[in-house]
């Protein structure tokens, strides 16, 4: 098992700066702003040959008996238990705070092994100031710069003393990443996206808060259920530009957008009681420009009557008719109702996303549908669409040769899209269709 190490400090002292700095990525937003980081946040990491698992936790404030501070504190619990080091992140130009004593005496209650880590010292390796954190009982502590990666080496090198690793840790191989589906939850603020996530995994792993905006990041959390591994994406909530105010929810509008184009699949969250709404629509257009497969699961549904359910019908094949191969699930996540029928859509999407299809019978289909309706003549000349094959997965390419392609209307690659879809039963992924026209040999231009 790779060991596991965990950042706990305060907020704002750079442990999302110094996460990113160990995972060598970019995966935690990072600004000059306080609480950014509310969920734990897990990254793979190696020292040498060395491998570990490192948690990025939100600013720690033991004491606050409520809130959504609170909720960040209880995940900031979950992960020091999860964790096989501790390094405790201070800040060298701000001085100890309050907060850093009460950190420090929770963590000496846990007995975990501590690494006390003092940020911000980029040129103050010999400063005097250091001598002040001796005051916490941390042991002796390491003058680091995230920003710089000044002092990363020795500060890992502390922490991963006090892991214990197996004979054949440092000498295994990754895990092999083919077969997880990457699975995105994706919606407006307040739609239930965390309280979802947490209703599979069977625990409070993101903080859910009935507040908008409290998932600021997009948090990767690995699954596996049934034999089958999924990496869950919960994604901030999408506004719209206009009311996008604070410098942090911009960034979280581009994880966010990173999230579902990296995705395998998409599931748009809606919220049954405030019914579809611009916002949906806006982000189902941009699902559907990223080419992912996607499911749509109206959640509160317990919470609505017959006439809110009608109107909200209305509303779906109305404002989302550009989504009708996608499937539309009920469901209730705080209720934990209809997740097992989801599952089996989300399943069937992925599946159709990554379907092959083999060019013998997608060239014989496409003369079928030739036969029983020619494409529309363009001026003195009708398109010839001579053969098919597959161009792509995820989502599916269906690329058509011939002549005088250039002139095939988007209502007929419409009908050949039904043709397609129906003899391979793609259910939940957008199916391209590209057309190729063969050069004339005898045009000089």
């Amino acid at each position: 098992m790779k060991p596991v190490i965990a950042l706990v400090g305060r907020p704002n002292v750079g442990k999302s700066t110094l996460f990113n700095r160990i995972t060598k990525t970019r995966d935690a937003i990072v600004a000059d702003f306080a609480g950014l980081t509310r969920d734990r946040h897990y990254g793979d990491a190696h020292l040498g040959n060395r491998e570990f698992i490192v948690i990025d936790t939100g600013g720690f404030e033991p004491d606050k008996p409520s809130g959504v501070v609170a909720e960040m504190a209880k995940q900031t619990r979950q992960a020091v238990a999860e964790a096989d080091a501790v390094i405790f992140v201070t800040d060298l130009r701000g001085g100890i705070a309050g907060q850093d004593h009460d950190i420090a005496r929770y963590l000496r209650s846990c007995g975990k092994a501590v690494v006390l880590a003092v940020n911000k010292a980029e040129g103050m390796s010999e400063s005097p100031l250091l001598a002040e954190f001796y005051e916490l009982g941390m042991g002796e502590p390491h003058p680091v710069s995230a920003a710089h990666g000044q002092g990363i080496r020795s500060l890992l090198e502390a922490a991963l003393a006090e892991c214990d690793f197996g004979p054949d840790d440092a000498d295994a191989a990754p895990p092999e990443a083919d077969g997880v589906i990457r699975l995105a939850v994706a919606g407006r603020p307040n739609v239930g996206k965390s309280t979802l996530i947490n209703a599979w995994l069977g625990e409070e792993r993101l903080v859910a808060f009935d507040q908008p905006g409290t998932t600021r990041d997009a948090i990767t959390v690995p699954f596996e259920r049934e034999g089958r591994r999924f990496e869950l994406i919960d994604t901030a909530g999408l506004r719209r530009k206009g009311r996008v105010f604070e410098a942090v929810e911009k960034f979280s509008v581009v994880k966010t957008l990173q999230a579902i184009a990296d995705a395998n699949v998409v599931l748009l969250l809606i919220d049954a009681t405030e019914g579809v709404s611009d916002q949906d629509a806006h982000i189902a257009g941009y699902i559907l420009d990223a080419g992912r497969a996607v499911v749509v699961a109206v959640n509160k549904w317990d919470a609505t009557d017959d006439y809110q359910r009608q109107q909200l019908e209305r509303s779906i094949e109305s404002r989302l008719a550009f989504l009708k191969f996608a499937p539309v699930l009920h469901i209730s996540a705080i209720k934990r109702q209809g997740l097992s029928a989801l599952w089996k859509a989300i399943l069937q999407a992925h599946a159709s996303a990554t379907c092959k299809m083999p060019t013998p019978v997608l060239t014989r289909l496409l003369r079928d549908a030739v036969e029983r309706q020619e494409p529309r003549r363009a001026g003195r000349f009708r398109p010839k669409l001579r053969y098919a094959h597959q161009g792509g997965m995820n989502p599916p390419r269906v690329v058509i040769h011939g002549n005088n392609l250039d002139h095939v209307t988007d209502a007929y690659k419409r009908y050949l899209e039904g043709r397609f879809r129906e003899h391979f039963k793609l259910v939940g992924t957008p199916l391209r269709i590209e057309m190729r026209s063969g050069r004339n040999p005898f045009d000089t231009d």
